[in-house]
């Protein structure tokens, strides 16, 4: 088993990692990138209509606290697991030196909408909580995912305490978001729900429609889980990447949130990919993104601050 997923190290690294840091050119040195980390499996970190939800923990052996990543799983808010997101969600991370938490959360099948935010801004302040237990920076925390995680990176990013999220969390205060990593997530769920991009049955999207399911409010709920609704001054620097012929998510959302981030004087870039679809990106493409992400986050989370006494010139 551990030979297998060594072997399968060996390939993302080289499909992933390489604008990152070294290749790994043989078995021993992707085994030894996970010897890096801590890993811990399977922490409750929320309860939740008879539900247990879990995250493992892959922190980084360092004698400081280090800068660490909220990962999210995709599926369309009805599918996928945390584990599936070990390769592409969390390698990458512990490769540039980040520890990660990778969190998974309620699906519509447990609870329809907006359980999975809840359950996100629990294991943010589950991440802070227990800094101290795993050395996490919580000065500097990223939330990164892609599709649906995505869209709840860019909500446990964005939402702020006041919009009620929270309420089911047990940990007070209100965590700081350093960094948001969006891989091609929604930012108007209400565009897929009955918006211009809504298409008709049986081509909509049907993970929107499974996730708020028949709520009497579901416009009001779409609009309170949509990130754009969230943009202000002050929001947590953005990178987005998104293919510009993605066939599930419409590229003009990670536009339109690169617009207002812009207009509301938020440190953001925007990664294109040329015919880029929802994440079956080429070698080159994952390189190029992933290269943009250590540049971006080196930039806005683990550089130096400047010092307020330095000598003016």
């Amino acid at each position: 088993m551990l030979k297998r997923l060594a072997l399968s190290i060996v390939v993302l690294l080289a499909l992933v990692v390489p604008a990152i840091a070294q290749p790994a050119s043989d078995l021993q040195s992707a085994v030894a990138l996970f010897q890096k980390v801590r890993t811990v499996a399977n922490v409750v970190y929320v309860r939740a209509n008879g539900w247990e939800g879990k995250l493992d923990v892959y922190a980084q052996r360092s004698p400081a606290p280090t800068p660490t990543v909220l990962f999210i799983h995709g599926g369309g808010w009805v599918q996928g697991t945390k584990e599936a997101s070990v390769l592409q969600g969390v390698l990458p991370y512990i490769a540039m030196g980040y520890s990660v938490v990778n969190v998974e959360y309620r699906l519509a099948n447990v609870s329809l909408a907006p359980a999975a935010i809840e359950d996100c801004r629990c294991a943010l302040r589950w991440v802070v909580a227990h800094a101290k237990d795993y050395d996490f920076d919580t000065n500097k925390l990223i939330v990164a995912g892609a599709s649906a995680g995505g869209h709840l990176a860019l909500t446990t990013g964005l939402v702020p305490a006041s919009a009620g999220f929270d309420r089911s969390c047990l940990v007070p205060g209100e965590p700081h978001v350093a960094a948001i990593v969006n891989f091609f997530g929604i930012a108007d769920i209400g565009d897929l729900l009955d918006g211009p991009n809504k298409k008709p049955f049986p081509e909509t999207w049907p993970y929107t429609v499974q996730w708020l399911g028949n709520q009497p409010n579901r416009a009001d709920i779409a609009k309170a889980a949509s990130p754009l609704t969230y943009v202000r001054a002050g929001a947590p620097p953005t990178i987005s990447i998104h293919g510009d012929a993605d066939p599930l998510v419409p590229y003009s959302h990670s536009v339109r949130l690169q617009e207002a981030l812009q207009k509301a004087g938020v440190a953001h870039e925007l990664v294109t990919i040329p015919g880029g679809g929802h994440g079956n990106f080429s070698q080159d493409q994952w390189q190029r993104a992933y290269a943009a992400i250590q540049v971006f986050l080196a930039a806005h989370v683990t550089a130096p601050k400047a010092s307020s006494s330095a000598a003016k010139p």
